[in-house]
């Protein structure tokens, strides 16, 4: 295939998935822009910490505008949407439900309604979550398992999973979810507890007498290496026929188990460095979370190469300093 010519629009590309995504097509050849909201004004630090900032064409656009949307994809007039845009936190979503649920949903609705609109053959990548599933205490999530919510943001991704499937049938789209369960990079910021536990370790083992406040430790997530996760969603674009897909280890592991292996590449005891504070608990979370990823590795040929204990430790090499990005 060549994809010399190929032009991909990245929705979303300031996140850590966005700016992985960027660097993977633009290895693939593609001609990458990328959308923000205010594109002259956001530092994009995520594209300069990978070295990538000036190789890619960046767009203001607004997902909740539907004039907006169509404008950049007229524009740009893409081969591939992908759109990783939205509010991306769960713990944030208790607190930003509205925000929460236009971001995602009337997002990627007017994205959708856009491509529809441009009547072009654009391949659409939608980014799905596991936290849709709710708890997996029956069993790893494939794509068969029914959605059980249990945050705001588990409820908006599901809402456009919804549409996405929509718009595949009624309209003929090339259009897709990937069902990602959670994956982790040094590029994700500290609102997200694996690199809030990967930085505090590192300070706490250069001398800060901090403590680490945490939730609910006994939690278990199957946690994956984002780079690679990013390789599964262009997969999903280069198939004959559009489907859904749960993209994971396969493995689940617990919070507290996370906490120890980051304090044991420093050498410490995380007892002694951390606390449990009661108001970091959300008012409804998900036990456990685990996917089955076999559809992927039969289908797209795509299986995660690094388990939890290996995001850890790539994670503890970059913020101590060990490695580069």
């Amino acid at each position: 295939m060549n994809n010399e010519k190929r032009c991909a629009l990245i929705c979303g590309i300031s996140g850590q998935d966005g700016a992985y995504l960027a660097n993977f097509l633009l290895s693939k050849g593609y001609a990458v822009y990328g959308t923000s909201r205010d594109a002259q004004m956001s530092p994009f630090h995520n594209l300069v910490r990978l070295g990538i900032r000036d190789k890619v064409k960046l767009e203001s656009v607004a997902l909740n505008d539907f004039r907006s949307v169509l404008q950049v994809l007229m524009k740009v007039q893409p081969d591939e949407v992908y759109n990783l845009a939205g509010q991306s936190s769960v713990g944030l979503s208790f607190y930003q439900p509205v925000e929460t649920l236009e971001s995602i949903s009337v997002g990627t609705l007017n994205l959708l309604e856009a491509i529809r609109f441009s009547a072009r053959p654009i391949k659409f990548y939608n980014a799905g979550s596991g936290e849709c599933f709710g708890d997996t205490d029956e069993g790893p999530a494939d794509e068969t398992t029914p959605f059980r919510p249990r945050s705001p943001y588990a409820v908006a991704k599901a809402a456009a999973f919804w549409e996405v499937a929509n718009y595949r049938e009624a309209y003929g789209l090339y259009a897709c979810s990937g069902i990602l369960f959670n994956h982790e990079s040094p590029l994700r910021p500290e609102r997200f507890v694996t690199k809030k536990i990967v930085a505090a370790a590192c300070r706490i083992a250069g001398g800060s007498n901090e403590k680490l406040r945490l939730g609910n430790i006994a939690i278990q997530r199957d946690w994956g290496w984002a780079p690679e996760y990013v390789e599964a969603m262009w997969l999903m674009l280069q198939q004959d026929v559009p489907e859904d897909f749960v993209i994971a280890t396969g493995e689940s592991h617990s919070l507290e188990e996370f906490v120890e292996r980051a304090f044991s590449y420093v050498r410490l005891n995380w007892r002694d460095h951390a606390v449990i504070d009661s108001e970091l608990m959300r008012p409804a979370d998900i036990t456990i979370g685990q996917g089955n990823p076999e559809k992927a590795r039969k289908k797209l040929g795509w299986q995660a190469k690094y388990r939890m204990h290996d995001v850890v430790r790539m994670m503890m090499d970059v913020e101590s300093g060990k490695c580069r990005l």
